[in-house]
């Protein structure tokens, strides 16, 4: 959930390394798939180094774009938290077409959205990784003024929502998110956390909890949290000393790939 300057936006057309970006999978893992999601105001950037990663160890890999982001926050306007639950929901059944099992990856709120996926039961994954996922309800004055800001400010700076800027240790690095958030949008995401949390107790799969420990956008409480609120009888946990909010970007990759690795070669098929 980190932001980068409105500079960095390009007039509704996406950057390369911001589209969508698949591999069909190699050797004995081809019939294993991950599907990798995208944080707030992100773009598939945050995650194409692990999914590269993913894919020389021969995973089929799906890193989709979810809508209105990776282009400009005007194109994320209309869109909202179902939107893009819609978008994990339909390329998790797209590459389960094509494997036998098929693992959640999410990075912040790609973490919220795929343990929504999975505890929902609209898809059942063999695992689902959470790297810093928001579980919790945010704070803030902005936050609690949120539905009447709304009305009156359709678009606020990343700043006054509370995204930091590129929450990143490694020096150099950049997710290139938006530098100004759609309210409406961002408050659809707010209001879908209580279900959540809710709903989480019913995920049965294995689960591996990543988070940082030094996150200034999402705090560990989060992660914390998640691991009390789980009842799912495989629950791992990997704390992460290196790295800031977008770990997929910082110095902790590797370790991250090689966790999601040995996670995806040791849960069961479900079918």
């Amino acid at each position: 959930m980190t932001t980068e300057s409105a500079a960095h936006e390009t007039n509704g057309k996406s950057r390369p390394d911001r589209e969508p970006w698949s591999f069909p999978g190699d050797g004995v893992r081809a019939r294993v798939g991950v599907v990798l999601v995208h944080g707030f105001t992100g773009s598939p950037v945050s995650l194409r180094p692990l999914g590269e990663l993913l894919a020389k160890r021969g995973f089929a890999v799906e890193l989709p774009r979810l809508p209105g982001h990776g282009t400009t926050w005007r194109e994320m306007l209309p869109t909202r938290y179902d939107d893009w639950r819609g978008e994990v929901v339909r390329t998790a059944k797209l590459l389960g077409t094509r494997t036998d099992k098929v693992v959640l990856v999410g990075l912040s709120m790609g973490g919220t959205l795929a343990l929504d996926v999975a505890s929902s039961g609209d898809v059942e994954p063999a695992g689902v990784v959470t790297i810093n996922a928001q579980i919790l309800d945010r704070t803030g004055i902005v936050v609690k003024l949120g539905p009447w800001l709304e009305k009156i400010f359709p678009v606020v700076p990343a700043a006054a929502a509370g995204l930091r800027s590129n929450d990143i240790a490694k020096p150099g690095a950049g997710e290139a998110a938006y530098g100004w958030v759609p309210s409406a949008a961002g408050n659809s995401l707010l209001r879908a956390l209580p279900r959540v949390r809710a709903q989480v107790e019913r995920l049965s799969c294995p689960v591996l909890i990543a988070y940082s420990r030094q996150d200034h956008s999402v705090s560990p409480e989060n992660s914390k949290r998640l691991l009390g609120l789980l009842r799912t009888t495989d629950l791992s946990e990997l704390v992460l000393e290196r790295s800031y909010h977008v770990a997929t970007l910082d110095y902790d990759l590797e370790l991250i790939e090689e966790r999601v690795t040995a996670f995806a070669d040791r849960v069961p098929a479900l079918r």
